[in-house]
């Protein structure tokens, strides 16, 4: 048997050191390179193994913090629960929900535009990233935007970094603009007994008076797994609607009253409101849920919201544990312990696979058993834009280096 070489890790100290490194590699030996920060998104595509790792673990400080600007600028290694932490002094956040916040770093959840619930209220990082640095494989340090909101200059290249997953450039410092902190949140659990009737809710909720900021859809077995990891009270054996807002007091309680009246009448079978220490607890397992489980496999659909309930009821019959962000067309889910074969995982992948592509969707994997990979959608199914993408990648690294295959340029499952 071979043995599996490690690869090597460099841990730069500042920009510089890093745009000098990349440089010398380019001119040189070069080696391929995987950037990493809390190496809680590692598993993402399908990218063989780098060379080197380079790690932006000593990037951590705060560059400039105008408060009443409402803006700051961090480097990109700052873990996630520290930076909300320095804003909440300040009675400000980032309203981006992002998992294991503890290990997550800024930098990470930038390049895969990671987001949650609160994404129907509150948008994802291209929203709120204003300016940002990067160096790429050539070592060459390229900046775009300020910490200005109203300045556009460089606005593409922030949106194009967004997600891009370290195949175009490594970014180090990243330009915020923030919002307030809310007085509170509550979240209301309503359960219903079929997808018609949570259908029929959401119609009512376009024309809602309140304003929500997160709209999830749970089946059964998804809401189990949530409310137990939350500890709530409710061990719901049906549907849920979940909706959550925030605000002061007086909107909160309103808002709850609101949407108790305007749903009751599409068939609710059961009602919850989750404030204070409990609420918070539920948002963080509802922003868990995609790693929270050691399921077989977790998937990511985009689709349609529209047909968000047929592909999370065709999910359901499949045995599938399922988190609908139904104002935004996303859905997480979670496959059964029964799918530990290879065949029965991609029979189950192969019927939601056709349903998100009949709804102008597609379906990547999150996490699946390494050995599965080759054989799986990890960047999902090829899309029209994927050429162009892959132009822009031989254009900004010609030589490949950054992340290869990672992105669009990897194998794709037929």
């Amino acid at each position: 048997m071979t043995a599996i070489v490690a690869p090597a890790e460099f841990v730069p100290a500042t920009q510089s050191e890093l745009a000098r490194f990349m440089a010398e590699n380019l001119a040189g030996p070069k080696q391929t390179i995987c950037p990493v920060g809390g190496r809680t998104a590692l598993h993402y595509g399908s990218a063989a193994q780098a060379d080197v790792i380079v790690s932006l673990s000593e990037l951590t400080r705060v560059i400039d913090y105008p408060a009443r600007d409402m803006t700051i600028t961090v480097e990109a290694g700052m873990r996630i629960a520290d930076l909300q932490s320095q804003l909440a002094k300040e009675r400000q956040r980032l309203p981006i929900d992002i998992a294991q916040p503890g290990r997550a770093t800024l930098g990470g959840a930038v390049a895969t535009n990671t987001s949650g619930s609160r994404r129907f209220g509150h948008g994802t990082f291209r929203d709120y990233v204003i300016g940002i640095s990067a160096v790429d494989a050539a070592g060459q340090l390229f900046k775009a935007g300020g910490r200005v909101v109203k300045n556009v200059a460089g606005y593409d290249i922030c949106k194009l970094l967004v997600g891009s997953r370290g195949t175009l450039g490594i970014v180090t410092q990243i330009t915020l603009k923030l919002r307030p902190l809310p007085e509170t949140s509550s979240l209301v659990w309503f359960g219903f007994s079929s997808f018609e009737q949570i259908e029929q809710a959401l119609q009512r909720l376009l024309k809602s008076e309140s304003r929500p900021v997160a709209i999830d859809v749970l089946n059964a077995p998804a809401a189990k797994l949530i409310g137990t990891a939350a500890r709530t009270h409710t061990h719901p054996t049906e549907l849920v609607l979940c909706v959550g807002v925030e605000g002061s007091i007086r909107e909160v309680d309103w808002q709850m009253e609101t949407l108790r009246r305007e749903l009751t009448p599409c068939g609710v079978l059961s009602e919850e409101r989750i404030s204070g220490s409990d609420a918070n607890r539920l948002w963080e397992e509802l922003t868990e849920f995609p790693t929270c489980a050691d399921d077989p496999l977790t998937f990511q659909s985009n689709l349609l919201p529209s047909r968000c309930m047929e592909f999370a009821s065709l999910a359901t019959r499949l045995g599938v544990a399922v988190q609908v962000h139904a104002g935004n067309g996303i859905v997480i889910g979670q496959l059964p312990d029964e799918a530990a074969s290879i065949d029965s995982t991609t029979a189950i992948l192969n019927e939601l696979r056709q349903c998100a592509r009949s709804a102008r969707g597609n379906l990547v994997v999150l996490h699946c058993d390494p050995e599965w990979k080759s054989q799986m959608p990890m960047c999902g199914d090829p899309e029209p834009s994927w050429g162009l993408m892959q132009k822009l990648k031989r254009q900004l690294d010609p030589h490949g280096l950054l992340n290869p295959g990672r992105f669009v340029d990897a194998t794709v499952a037929s």
